[in-house]
């Protein structure tokens, strides 16, 4: 039963100020003559939203030979072009200089992500991975429904596709690589990846026609990335901000590459504040880290499994995965005249879990955090580590089947839950709050921490774990950091050792704002 406790000297204490701190719908289009696909001659910047404009707020401070050509109002950014014969010094010194300004919060290189899949030799033959995750057994329960959106971020799809077309409403998606309202690929010989993730998240089921796909879930298409397969920071940060803005339930991002930045952060933090679950392939490196933007905490990251349920040699593992799932010799929907083709790749694992939270949406009204919570408390423990499964290979018929809150399956869990929230203000730039809450339950399952600030102001969240010591701007265990006043931190299985420590920031700006502690049992 749920619980609302009052902030106490037991519950959530404030403490002294951190020492050493430091201080589509709104995209707008691309300047005519922008090249598409990978954009390195381009340098991001985030603005705080106390600033007229990004634009404004930059443009005075760009350098002759360079110009802003690419304004994204609701992630507060700039893209700046500089010549191709700029010196890479050019662009550092310039990073350098800005980031120096008040209402600039960070410059980065416009770097480019790839689809995360592996090719092989062409294989047909019958699918194996809707029955390895009792797709199946949850199609009794329900098939999914028109109800629930998949966007997938990726190239684009062939929305005529037979296994396709009806998963397709009047609005197919957006092209962000050419800057255009049409996502269907533009060589179909070589643009082919975004098809296959389609098909295997919600290719259409029982309709007589080639493969069935996980769910019968609404498709959006968010093409950024090319024909080559690749694409820019950008284009994917607009395509997952238009997706929640178009009320995308799951995002699936079946691409990784070019490490932190903070555009692609502040990007999915805004969709899972829109209500968007983001799921994201873990790489396809073999290694023991996970890339980005599946290493985001916001994130759903998914490794990818051999059909007997071992590790795949490609897939990547590490202490950010959340869920496996099927990935090698997947069969799914084609863009040429063989219509289905079997690939691998940890690209092929997410939209299975895409398309499972997609099932989950269609018995469950869930928000992103709790979805995430289902998937994980109902996957079934396949004898790997946690660090190659996470919680364990994702489970179509539990989802679906068990109540949410319930436990069950290899995620753990119970249905307890307490919320506390503390109300206080910060009056400029150079104030902060800390705060140390007081655990209520031993082992929680999942623990978030909202805070929501004036609109005329940027505060940011810092949260420790584990340590009792507050954060600072420069040393924190999570952050959320994105140009307005909505932030959002879920940590799943918390250290309960020591107090939560809570930094509530003021980047820019003053006013009131309120922070709130949700517990999971």
């Amino acid at each position: 039963m749920a619980g609302t406790p009052n902030f106490d000297r037991r519950t959530f204490l404030k403490l002294a100020a951190a020492a050493g701190l430091t201080g589509a719908a709104g995209v707008t289009t691309a300047t005519p003559g922008r090249s598409p696909g990978p954009k390195k001659e381009e340098i991001l910047v985030g603005v705080s939203k106390t600033a007229d404009s990004p634009r404004k707020a930059v443009e005075k401070h760009v350098p002759g030979n360079a110009t802003v050509v690419h304004e994204n109002k609701t992630l507060s950014y700039v893209a700046v072009k500089f010549p191709s014969v700029a010196a890479d010094r050019a662009r550092e010194n310039f990073i350098s200089a800005v980031t120096k300004r008040d209402e600039v919060k960070y410059a980065e290189k416009n770097v480019t992500h790839q689809a995360l899949y592996t090719t092989n030799d062409p294989q047909y033959g019958s699918q194996y991975a809707p029955q390895q995750v009792n797709a199946d057994t949850a199609w009794d329960t329900t098939l999914g429904s028109a109800d629930v959106t998949v966007a997938v971020v990726d190239q684009g799809v062939k929305y005529d596709h037979p296994d396709l077309s009806a998963q397709f409403g009047s609005d197919k998606g957006q092209d962000f690589v050419d800057a255009d309202g049409d996502p269907y690929p533009d060589v179909l010989a070589d643009e082919y990846h975004g098809t296959h993730v389609a098909g295997i998240a919600a290719g259409t089921t029982d309709n007589s026609e080639g493969i069935g796909g996980i769910s019968d879930s609404s498709l959006l298409s968010g093409r950024a990335l090319s024909e080559s397969g690749s694409g820019s920071t950008s284009d994917i940060a607009d395509a997952i901000e238009w997706a929640a803005d178009q009320g995308a339930d799951v995002i699936n991002l079946s691409l990784g590459g070019g490490g932190y930045t903070s555009t692609m952060k502040n990007a999915v933090s805004y969709a899972t504040q829109q209500g968007s679950l983001v799921v994201a392939a873990a790489g396809n490196d073999g290694s023991g880290s996970v890339s980005y933007p599946a290493a985001y905490s916001e994130c759903v990251a998914v490794s990818a499994l051999d059909p007997d349920e071992t590790l795949a040699s490609y897939s990547n593992y590490g202490t950010d995965i959340d869920l496996a799932a099927p990935g090698t010799n997947v069969l799914s929907c084609w863009t040429t005249d063989t219509e289905y083709k079997e690939i691998s790749g940890t690209s092929m694992a997410t939209p299975v879990v895409s398309g499972v939270a997609g099932l989950t949406l269609a018995v469950y009204d869930l928000s992103p955090a709790d979805l995430r919570s289902q998937l994980k408390n109902t996957a079934v423990d396949v004898g790997l580590s946690e660090n190659e499964q996470g919680a364990g290979r994702v489970d179509a018929a539990n989802a679906v089947t068990t109540e949410p809150g319930s436990g069950g399956g290899g995620g753990g869990g119970g249905g307890d839950s307490t919320t506390s929230t503390i109300d206080d203000s910060l009056s400029s730039s150079a104030d902060s709050d800390c705060w140390s809450y007081a655990w209520e339950y031993g082992s929680p399952s999942q623990v978030v921490v909202d805070l929501s600030g004036p609109s005329s102001a940027d505060f940011d969240l810092y949260v420790n774990e584990g340590s009792g010591t507050c954060p600072t701007t420069g040393s924190y265990d999570y952050r959320s950091w994105t140009t307005d006043s909505e932030e959002q931190i879920v940590i799943d299985d918390p250290d309960t050792s020591a107090d939560l420590s809570v930094l509530v920031d003021s980047y820019s700006g003053g006013g009131s704002y309120t922070v709130t502690v949700t517990e999971k049992e």
